[in-house]
């Protein structure tokens, strides 16, 4: 006799079949991703991970016993701008504190790193057209979206990994949880970036829309933290990082809260797949609207500018805000530092030996000349992406020559970081009630480094486009140096290494012009 196989046993074979083609070729396609990011990849996973782990040891040697640090968490948590600014502190151990000081930040850039592996290997692959080639072959619907997330699963689980094993002495169930927390942070903005790349026709546009929605939960965590000191705020709540947070690592650890990271993965994840699977290669479901456009673009520079607008608006207004922010919180410098001698050594070694509120200011004032360096960097690698994506092709067949179309992107680069100083400056003047002329010196200071930084890009973009993004790695070290240097007193030779290491400590400093 034949045996025949039940109506559902088929049934249940069709799905499994179909579910084989969405994801064939996904493995060739993981191997192609990790090996196009051999480079970028390593260094994110060191960034994200040496930033949490140089913590402890700068803590330690600015409070040394317990008695210091049961103050600093009793004047931290009561300091609103510090719990917008890092959240609440749960414990008093090296261990809480080094998770409350940079556990957010380094979830922050785990988001950051995982929304650049996905938009690369999916909306950027289809934008360039090697997607549709790939598609030709054996590759499934849903293999490109399944390989980016497991790039950046391998990503986040290698930084989780050194994260655990490098704070294990500070407690292991505190080390998993913050390891855990920080690397299911960056897969959570890991799968908000794979819906933006369904969403949206561009990479420019996934990565903007994805880092909106991880600026939109920094601000909810931080407007929650400002409000209560314990993490118990609705709007901290809303947001992913205010999850990472009430994980509380090293102060009695909330596993319950990782199911709620997890249930987002999911939701998210179904999302995507859902998505993926109803639309063809290149195409989106936010398509961009059609010509003509609004205007005359008769320039290259008028072109630049409308490619780039966007990005310059954005980020002049988180500046402005930020420098507000951290313009009133100088006024109470004293107060955050209390009889701290360490951490005022380490806001002097920072911001110059002028006078404390004179050496915060400096300090903040450094800190967004670093982060003016990713603006300029970015915007100088927007010609690399014009010209990989083939669309400088057709405006340098007509009039229009190398030069002066780069021009156009390079003014908008290293002007947008004036205009950055500029209202970073006066934000800073508004929020701290005075001293307009000094901050707005002290904050253009910080150009003659920041253009370093956007030459060398264009250097590389020119010399070598190939390697053009190796200047990110660059930018991390500075922001490296200039960031934990001061807490690890690390010899000036090699603060040196960094442009900012040549800069006046303004406002407060004397400027030496050569």
């Amino acid at each position: 006799m034949t045996a025949h196989a039940s109506p559902a046993t088929a049934a249940l074979g069709r799905s499994e079949s179909a579910t084989a083609r969405q994801l064939a070729g996904t493995g060739a396609l993981l191997r192609l991703a990790l090996r196009r990011d051999r480079v970028m990849m390593p260094v994110w996973i060191l960034l994200v991970a040496g930033l949490v782990l140089t913590m402890p040891g700068s803590l330690e040697s600015v409070y040394g016993t317990a008695a210091e640090r049961a103050d600093a968490m009793e004047s931290m948590n009561s300091n609103s701008s510090m719990r917008a600014m890092y959240g609440p502190v749960f414990g008093d151990s090296i261990g809480a504190l080094s998770a409350w000081r940079i556990g957010g930040y380094a979830g922050v850039l785990a988001a950051v790193m995982s929304l650049v592996i996905v938009v690369r290997h999916t909306r950027d692959e289809e934008e360039s057209g090697r997607q549709e080639m790939l598609s030709a072959s054996m590759v499934g619907r849903r293999a490109p979206l399944t390989a980016a997330l497991l790039a950046a699963s391998v990503a986040n689980a290698g930084a989780g990994l050194l994260i655990t094993a490098g704070m294990a002495g500070q407690g292991a169930s505190g080390a998993l949880a913050l390891g855990l927390g920080i690397a299911g942070t960056g897969m959570l903005f890991a799968t908000t970036a794979a819906i933006a790349a369904q969403l949206t026709e561009s990479a420019r546009l996934a990565k903007g829309l994805t880092a909106a929605v991880l600026g939109a939960a920094f601000v909810l965590r931080a407007a929650g933290d400002a409000g209560r000191a314990d993490g118990s705020s609705a709007a901290t709540w809303l947001s992913p990082l205010g999850w990472q947070e009430n994980l509380r690592a090293f102060a009695g650890e909330r596993w319950w809260v990782l199911a709620l990271v997890g249930a987002a993965l999911v939701a998210q994840g179904v999302v995507a797949y859902g998505l993926a699977g109803r639309r063809d290669v290149g195409m989106s479901f936010l398509p961009t609207r059609p010509g003509p456009a609004r205007g005359r673009i008769g320039t290259a520079g008028a072109l630049a500018w409308r490619l780039q607008r966007g990005a310059v608006f954005g980020w002049t207004a988180g500046f402005l805000l930020a420098g507000m922010v951290f313009g009133q919180m100088a006024s109470g410098a004293a107060d955050i530092v209390g009889d701290n001698e360490n951490t005022r050594d380490i806001i002097e070694r920072m911001g110059g030996g002028s006078g404390l509120t004179d050496a915060f200011l400096a300090t903040m004032t450094g800190l967004f000349g670093m982060v003016a360096g990713l603006y300029v960097a970015s915007s100088v690698l927007r010609l690399h992406g014009e010209e990989t994506s083939q669309r400088a092709e057709p405006v340098l067949a007509g009039a229009v020559g190398r030069l002066r179309w780069a021009a156009g992107h390079l003014v908008i680069a290293f002007g947008g970081t004036v205009l950055l100083m500029t209202v970073c400056g006066a934000g800073m003047a508004i929020g701290h009630g005075g001293e307009a002329g000094a901050l707005l010196g002290a904050c253009l200071a910080q150009l003659p480094a920041i253009w370093v930084l956007g030459a060398l890009a264009v250097l590389l973009v020119g010399a070598y486009p190939r390697g053009a993004v190796a200047v990110w790695a660059v930018v991390g070290v500075c922001l490296a140096i200039g960031w934990i240097g001061p807490a690890l007193d690390l010899p000036q030779a090699v603060m040196n290494l960094s442009p900012y290491g040549h800069l006046p400590k303004l406002p407060g400093a004397e400027v030496s012009w050569p």
